[in-house]
């Protein structure tokens, strides 16, 4: 007699499957507040005409100053208000302010536009062109007086206006987007990204292979050359791009001055100043300091494969680079495929040791230095935003194809 097996999910396993729910939702809700929201502000922003003086809402600004002797009975002085608007390029409506007066001090209303009323002085100014400034000057007479001098920072006035938020309006733009696709050296940085994030990876994993190749076998102070290897990757960055600026400095480099020395260049080469170079010595500087890393996984993945493997290749009389290529390089596919993924990506958003190093010249400028560029240094947030959108979207595709592709061939 054949059992049918159940058909659907009981009540036990939709119960557990709730409660799974239950507890995953406080970190998926983590998950969307610390990484969704900011990538949908990022897209937003692209979108919008939004430079950095933009980021602060337009706000009406009021000066006060009280002018004259104001103490006893019959002494005259003048209020003035100089009221403003903060923003260049958003005006604002509605806009008025009131202040109240101290009591004894009467204000002497000389404009439509305001009030004295119960010792507040009310104004309606109405709209604010953008950057506009309105002046007021009212004469004031003491009716009462006074036991010390009117403390002007004892006025206060509210204001009172509404403006439209370049973050917050309804105007778009596909300005930020032409602005960079139409720069003229957009190639250059496409170019320089390209190779420095190929090349970078490529050889991070060639040289973390060698070395885990080299130190696969036993000998005598293996543990310490092995935490000598891990000096770039945990040496702080500022400290290493420091010292490789001033070792390769063309003035009083030891680099240059080795190389003078031994008579192979007759004047100082400028490593991170020459166009090209420069290109070639970030790229150099990027797989000396993540090699290690590389190094780590492979060195893990290696001390996982069978012995015996490699001692029946050696019975069959097989060389070393044919047991490399038969027998390790198919072993080791799967953790090359994660860290080439993974090494491509953090590459391709890599800033801080451009930035160090040659702060975007001499040709390394990179989408993630133009990012900085175009954000800060020429206040343009929505391009910079745009930009960011533009290595997200290059790096979304990267990671589709080659999860959809290569990871199906390595098995992953």
């Amino acid at each position: 007699m054949n059992a049918t097996p159940p058909k659907g999910v009981g009540p036990l396993a939709r119960r557990e499957a709730r409660l799974a729910w239950k507890l995953l939702s406080p970190t998926l809700i983590i998950v969307a507040l610390v990484v969704v929201l900011p990538l949908l502000a990022i897209f937003w922003i692209s979108v919008k005409p939004v430079g950095l003086a933009d980021l602060r809402a337009p706000e009406v600004r009021v000066y006060e100053r009280l002018r004259g002797d104001l103490l006893n009975v019959g002494d005259t002085g003048t209020l003035q208000y100089r009221v403003s608007n903060s923003s260049p390029k958003a005006p604002i409506t509605g806009v008025s302010f009131n202040d109240l007066i101290p009591a004894g001090l009467d204000v002497e209303v000389n404009d439509d536009r305001c009030t004295f009323d119960d010792q507040t002085l009310s104004c309606v100014i109405g709209e604010l062109a953008p950057g506009a400034r309105e002046q007021f000057k009212f004469p004031i007479l003491v009716t009462q007086a006074q036991s010390e001098e009117p403390d002007i920072r004892a006025i206060s006035a509210s204001t009172f206006g509404e403006a439209s938020s370049s973050l917050t309006n309804n105007e778009f733009t596909l300005d930020n987007f032409r602005l960079i696709f139409e720069a003229e050296d957009f190639w250059d940085v496409l170019y320089a990204t390209t190779f420095y994030t190929v090349v970078g990876t490529i050889g991070a994993l060639v040289f973390g292979m060698f070395a885990a190749l080299l130190l696969n076998q036993s000998f005598k102070g293996q543990g310490i050359f092995r935490g000598f290897l891990l000096f770039p990757y945990v040496a702080p960055v500022i400290a290493v791009a420091f010292t490789w600026v001033t070792l390769f400095d063309p003035f009083s480099g030891s680099a240059n001055a080795l190389l003078i020395q031994m008579g192979l260049v007759e004047a100082p080469i400028n490593f991170f100043g020459e166009r090209g170079l420069a290109l070639w010595m970030v790229t150099i500087f990027e797989i000396w300091r993540y090699f290690p890393l590389s190094f780590l996984f492979i060195l893990a993945r290696m001390q996982s494969i069978d012995s015996e493997m490699y001692e029946a290749a050696d019975i069959d009389g097989a060389s070393p680079l044919q047991k490399f290529w038969a027998l390790s390089i198919p072993q080791l596919l799967g953790i090359l495929s994660i860290l080439f993924l993974l090494r491509f990506i953090w590459t391709f958003n890599k800033f801080d040791d451009i930035f160090l190093l040659t702060g975007g010249n001499a040709g390394t400028r990179t989408l993630t230095v133009n990012v900085y560029e175009q954000a800060f240094a020429v206040s343009n947030i929505g391009a910079g935003a745009a930009v960011a959108v533009v290595v997200f979207a290059v790096l979304l595709i990267f990671a589709t194809l080659f999860i959809r592709f290569v990871s199906k061939e390595e098995g992953l």
